[in-house]
């Protein structure tokens, strides 16, 4: 297959509303410690890939929405993978931009997800082509000043 930058279909996800009497113990203390002030507004448990998933959304201090995207390991330790917001695509930085439209199958995203990677510190920007809500069509990784278009979906 080229690498016209464009991802595959994403693997099925089994999404379920948690209501916050409903989160897991520890998991609002996580909320706080990784996004001090956030105020959780809403969860979903996401199931994909043998992987547990508590998406928590919510706004910081300052009322800027956010997402923090919390792993449910097998043990039942809750770790908090990615740190996300939706930004406007002139806002990503010049080389994600550039890296995203020297591909074949380049487009401009209806929607952009900036992902920080709370592990790596890599930042993940998920682009949504229009009219395709569901999952992103494209990922560019930037790190250490480089930008990256992903030929596989980012894990997390």
């Amino acid at each position: 297959m080229a690498d016209n930058g464009v991802l595959a279909a994403g693997p099925e996800t089994a999404i379920t509303n948690v209501s916050q009497g409903d989160l897991p113990p520890g998991l609002a203390d996580l909320v706080e410690a990784t996004v001090p002030g956030m105020k959780i507004a809403e969860a979903e448990r996401k199931e994909r890939e043998g992987r547990v998933y508590y998406d928590v959304e919510g706004t910081r201090a300052d009322g800027s929405e956010v997402e923090i995207d919390v792993l449910q390991q097998p043990d039942g330790k809750l770790v908090a993978v990615e740190i996300q917001r939706d930004i406007a695509w002139a806002t990503a930085p010049a080389q994600v931009r550039a890296a995203a439209a020297a591909k074949a199958d380049a487009f401009t995203p209806e929607r952009v997800i900036e992902s920080r990677q709370v592990d790596t510190g890599a930042t993940i920007y998920e682009l949504f082509k229009p009219g395709e809500k569901d999952e992103p069509a494209m990922e560019v990784k930037w790190q250490g000043g480089k930008a990256e278009v992903l030929t596989e979906r980012a894990i997390h």
